[in-house]
């Protein structure tokens, strides 16, 4: 019994403090407070803490509140889109072109379709796939002069712009850069990928990195028929741009690539050895009638 009356004065005594110190802070905090109102008032540094972290969060919160708000109200121009069209010669490049041309006038939008003025083997004003099918289209030397040739006005209605034989253009990058960038022109873009080398030819592998989607085809090889995806050269010439159609380039597999150049590079070192025969037995002939 003895034990637990002098636990309840303990626990008595204990839960009387609070009360006793409670009032005793709450005076002095008061008294603190009279008192210092005639010095700066420093706050706590806990306190200062918190206010910077709150002041942190509502500023972050304002910043990004005026940022939608600027985004909302500014009239930034959608983008376009770049979609590419590269394969060998006889693909179906400039048929798949004209196809996807036509959706997009049966979509209701504005077109405009661009080549080169170098390929006049079916007229000079008009794309023509090797089957025979034709639309209109502006010739071009460049394509930083498209806008000037159709007229300011007529080209901010256009919607979609597609480019044959692109691979002729050495401005094409900086063109559907800006067409599709800050135009919000849809830029549908066909050309040869490779030369008859197998090396990039022109511009065209150098928008690949801004293209939305990229189209290979593939077209027959004219020696096997297999899927061809080079195209040969059947003459000896050996300049770059050679715009030709069946009668200098077929398609072809890569074993038909690799021993047609072989047989080409053997027969014109059978070439080359005749003509050297040739020119001694001249020299003989010549040497014995002096």
């Amino acid at each position: 019994m003895l034990r637990v009356s002098r636990m309840k004065s303990l626990l008595n005594a204990t839960l009387a403090k609070p009360a006793a110190f409670c009032t005793h802070l709450q005076g002095s905090v008061v008294a603190r407070r009279s008192f210092n109102l005639t010095r700066p008032f420093q706050t706590p540094s806990f306190v200062r803490t918190k206010i910077a972290v709150s002041l942190f969060g509502v500023s972050a919160a304002s910043e990004r509140n005026q940022l939608r708000s600027f985004q909302t109200k500014a009239s930034l121009p959608e983008p376009g889109e770049i979609h590419v069209i590269v394969g060998p010669m006889f693909a179906g490049k400039t048929t798949t072109l004209l196809e996807r041309i036509k959706a997009e006038i049966g979509n209701g939008r504005n077109v405009a379709i661009i080549k080169s003025d170098k390929d006049t083997r079916y007229g000079l004003d008009s794309i023509v796939t090797h089957d025979g099918e034709r639309m209109p289209c502006w010739p071009l030397a460049n394509l930083s002069s498209f806008k000037q040739k159709i007229g300011s006005g007529a080209y901010d209605k256009l919607e979609v712009i597609g480019i044959d034989e692109a691979q002729f253009f050495t401005d094409l990058y900086e063109f559907c850069c800006e067409a599709a960038d800050h135009d919000g022109k849809t830029v549908i873009v066909s050309g040869l990928d490779g030369d008859y080398l197998r090396r990039s030819f022109g511009s065209v592998l150098d928008i690949i990195p801004i293209a939305d989607t990229v189209t290979k085809l593939t077209a027959r090889c004219e020696l096997c028929g297999e899927c061809a995806h080079f195209t040969l050269r059947k003459t000896e010439e050996t300049r770059t741009e050679i715009i030709a159609g069946a009668d200098v380039y077929m398609p072809v597999c890569r074993k038909h690539y690799v021993s047609g150049q072989g047989l080409k590079k053997a027969a014109r070192d059978v070439l080359e050895s005749q003509q050297q025969v040739e020119r001694i037995q001249f020299c003989d002939t010549a040497d014995a009638i002096a």
